[in-house]
């Protein structure tokens, strides 16, 4: 039987009856898999890496070792919900590693989106791996693998081009032999917040928006500067407090502001005032493969903007990217 197959027979989960008999029967199969030993999760915050770290610590608990890298480009607050659920709700054995200025020292004047594609994705691993060495009796390694992944990785295995590669945790150096545990690889992403909600994981979290893996990386447009990076975070924090307030947040399938490495003319305090946009970007899809965009009203976007020019500082200006997929790509980066 193809493991990485989903049955025919088996029923979608939609309901928390059918979330609790899932995870009840993943609880005694990760038991019967790990034994007495230990699993290593990167725990990004992300939907799927939460679920199963949740899931994980109801069958295994403490042999679960969690570890949180914040690269210095999460949203704001991300890092700290990651502490509050996990290490404190949930008390799981949770490693916090503050690597904010090992990545930022290495992307300083790098302004090309793919160079810092990848300084980011190499520098997780390494990052990931150096504290796996530390770590006795580790023989596991889990992941938030999910069915979709497996369909497009079945697709490239027979011939057909890739939409695009997945892996959690992908290029560990060979001395890092680990036996994986997927708990979750046989479900949709709906699915998976169904049993992240049963598990009793916040809605928040359990609802959490697609993330790009470089983070705010590629939302600062080109060569990163702490000043911009920090004026974006709070800039897409305003925006996501008031789709919450307007009904907008689970209506939208993603919506983030982007800040350019450009400057106009402003004024404040009847002073010229030069400063960046902030551009807002709102999008619907199914697939990823083509997007929409959301007709936000003029209301809440005057309301954004006010928050945003009067509360970040360095920003004076907020754009509405009005571009569908295509010819934009979600992402700006």
């Amino acid at each position: 039987m193809d493991t990485n197959r989903r049955p025919e027979t088996m029923q979608r989960i939609t309901t928390k009856a059918l979330a609790d008999a899932f995870i009840e029967e993943q609880v005694a199969q990760v038991r019967k898999q790990v034994g007495g030993r230990k699993v290593l999760l990167a725990l990004s915050g992300g939907v799927d890496s939460s679920v199963v770290a949740a899931l994980l610590i109801k069958a295994i608990g403490k042999q679960l070792v969690c570890v949180h890298v914040n690269h210095g480009l999460m949203r704001k607050g991300e890092s700290e919900q990651v502490i509050d659920v996990f290490g404190k709700a949930l008390d799981a054995n949770l490693v916090y590693i503050d690597a904010t200025e090992r990545f930022l020292g290495l992307l300083a004047g790098v302004s090309d989106p793919e160079r810092k594609r990848k300084i980011i994705g190499k520098e997780f691993i390494e990052v990931f791996a150096d504290e796996a060495r530390k770590l006795e009796g580790v023989e596991f390694l889990a992941q938030g693998t999910i069915y979709p992944d497996i369909l497009e990785s079945i697709k490239q295995a027979e011939g057909k081009k890739a939409v695009k590669s997945h892996h959690n945790v992908g290029g560990l150096p060979e001395d890092l032999k680990f036996e994986l545990v997927e708990p979750v690889k046989l479900l949709f992403k709906d699915e998976v917040r169904v049993v992240g909600e049963a598990l009793g994981l916040p809605h928040k979290m359990v609802y959490r928006q697609p993330f790009p893996g470089p983070g705010l990386g590629v939302r600062c447009l080109g060569a990163i500067t702490r000043d911009r990076l920090e004026a974006l975070r709070e800039a897409d924090a305003i925006l996501r407090d008031e789709f919450d307030k307007c009904g907008l947040a689970e209506k939208v399938w993603q919506y983030f502001v982007i800040i350019p490495d450009v400057k106009s003319v402003g004024v404040k305090d009847d002073s010229r005032y030069e400063g960046w946009p902030a551009i807002i970007r709102a999008v619907n899809t199914t697939d990823a493969m083509s997007a929409t965009i959301e007709e936000i009203p003029y209301a809440v976007l005057r309301k954004i903007t006010e928050r945003i020019t009067s509360e970040v500082e360095g920003i004076n200006r907020v754009l509405y990217d009005i571009t569908p997929k295509p010819t934009g790509t979600i992402e700006w980066e």
